[in-house]
């Protein structure tokens, strides 16, 4: 298969390499384009059409996914296979969200485990709605026991759920200091995320709070106050957690794939159960389009194909995320740890130097926003940054002016980096409001915009839990295709740690008093003026 995939790397790469590969105008000459590059999975529709993937590249393409075995590496993951091969686990989020009985992992019945925690988090759910004690849920945690829950709570919490939902991440106190104000410590639910109970960030902001509810409920009450998604219980009940107040989740969870599992528990509280379960829902309802679509009409190996002609093909480093949908205003950031922290990697599975890039950076942010951001970089800029421009046609609103503009925006940004604008258009623009000659041509290489800059458009009918969950799925399957394509381990953080550590280190050597230890001349330049600035 290596020989068989190389080729298809050069295939594609060739392709690449032809005159006008990255030309996307031409490609709109043809009527059925639109219809030929559009597919739907679920809710969602997929409009691939404003890339310069062509007939050919597409083929290309999936003999690419064919030789890397992309499907039947699928296949493996589903099967509960040790595909993490540096920590020897499984990868079994979809069976967070799966029937019971679907997922096994070795002996183990992983579905049977999910399903028994699952039942446990709603029946907690029940009885903190049924008592009416709490108003607010505080979900302390970090990664991805922040990033899912917290973009999903915020798409999903509608004025008159259960509950309010906040998150504490940054171990920063000012996060907190511009918190606590808000709450009421004896109406106030404490979720603790943390599947070793030994995160540094974490456990620094569960202190404070646990603190905080013990000064103002006392030590016995406080505990009612705490929940724990842990693993770890002998570390959970020396905290003051209650046992019965402790959900955890499995090592084959990755953090960023685990707002299905008891990490979601903000979620279900905040917004209520029947919401959680069609969240699950949706996810599974694109884990079945997954599992059983054929290559050329799996949608998640499709937006995979486009990433890799964009990022090994054409040399485009990054890519922008536009959801037109003030709901989603963090769906950016959680598609930046998706994404980045599986894919930003530099060796093989086999511990080789990968030969090509790999993860592009992911940023974003919410249109209208945008276009007064960034915007400017993608129609201008000298390097295309292709765009997912996410659009919902119905609102849960009922200002529809307002809805109207924000779909016309963004279906603006997509045709105007696609059509641009040619010296002819702007120059008969400036002889139409009577400027001068002179003037007309000073201007006129600003005013350019050279188009052909791709965008794929996502089109959901609306957004409520069973339509977000597909398309968080969708993106976290087209991860695991990315990763099987330019052979890393999508599923492994080794980046992560290295920073972790060093910090722990260095933490004794700011207090008052402390010597700076071995470090290189800027790190202990910078801890001695710290220190000075800090009357130590």
């Amino acid at each position: 298969m290596a020989h068989s995939a190389e080729a298809a790397w050069e295939r594609v790469t060739g392709l690449a390499r032809e005159a006008g590969a990255s030309a996307i105008r031409p490609l709109m000459a043809d009527p059925s384009r639109a219809a030929r590059f559009t597919r739907r999975a679920g809710d969602i529709l997929v409009d691939l059409s404003k890339t310069s993937l062509s007939d050919t590249v597409l083929e290309a393409l999936l003999e690419l996914a064919r030789a890397q075995g992309v499907l039947a590496a699928r296949d493996a993951m589903a099967r509960g296979e040790a595909i993490n091969a540096t920590e020897g686990r499984a990868v079994l989020h979809m069976a967070l969200r799966g029937p019971r009985g679907a997922f096994r992992t070795g002996q183990e019945d992983a579905s049977a485990e999910v399903h028994e925690t699952l039942e446990a988090m709603r029946a907690f759910c029940a009885r903190v709605h049924a008592r009416g004690r709490f108003t607010d849920v505080v979900n302390i945690g970090i990664g991805g026991s922040d990033l899912g829950p917290q973009m999903a709570a915020r798409a999903l919490w509608r004025h008159g759920m259960p509950m309010r939902a906040h998150y504490l991440s940054n171990v920063d106190g000012h996060a907190w200091e511009a918190m606590r104000h808000g709450l009421d410590p004896a109406r106030t639910l404490v979720l603790v995320a943390s599947k070793t109970f030994t995160t540094a960030e974490t456990m620094a902001n569960a202190h404070l709070l646990r603190d905080w509810l013990r000064g103002a409920l006392g030590e016995a009450e406080a505990g009612a106050h705490l929940v724990a998604l842990s693993t770890n219980l002998k570390a959970t009940r020396e905290f003051g957690v209650p046992e019965e107040q402790v959900f955890g989740f499995r090592d084959w969870v990755g953090g960023r794939f685990s707002m299905w599992s008891a990490i979601g528990l903000s979620i279900a509280l905040a917004c209520g159960w029947d919401v959680f379960a069609a969240l699950l829902a949706g996810a599974r309802r694109m884990d079945e389009h997954f599992l059983s679509a054929p290559e050329a009409e799996n949608l998640p190996l499709l937006m995979a194909l486009a990433e890799v002609w964009h990022v090994d093909g054409l040399g485009y480093g990054s890519r922008a995320v536009l959801p037109y949908d003030e709901r989603l205003a963090r769906f950016p950031a959680h598609l930046q740890q998706v994404e980045m922290e599986s894919l930003g990697k530099r060796v093989t599975l086999g511990g080789l130097p990968v030969p090509r890039a790999t993860g592009p950076v992911v940023f974003g942010e919410p249109g209208t926003n945008a276009q007064h951001s960034f915007m400017q970089l993608l129609h201008q800029g000298t390097t295309p940054v292709p765009a997912d421009i996410v659009l919902v046609a119905r609102p849960d609103h009922g200002f529809e002016e307002n809805h109207r503009e924000l779909l016309a925006n963004g279906l603006a940004q997509a045709e105007a980096l696609l059509r641009g604008r040619d010296a002819t258009e702007v120059r008969a623009e400036m002889e139409a409001k009577g400027m001068a000659p002179e003037a007309i041509e000073a201007l006129l290489p600003h005013r350019l915009f050279p188009g052909d800059r791709p965008s794929t458009t996502l089109l959901l009918p609306h957004l409520d839990a069973n339509t977000l969950g597909q398309l968080v799925a969708l993106y976290e399957h087209k991860v695991f295709c990315l990763g099987a394509l330019w052979s890393v381990n999508a599923f492994d953080q080794w980046g992560v740690e290295l920073g972790k550590q060093l910090a722990g280190a260095l933490l004794p050597e700011l207090a008052p008093g402390a010597k700076a230890g071995a470090h290189d001349p800027s790190t202990t330049a910078l801890i001695a003026e710290i220190l000075r600035l800090r009357g130590g």
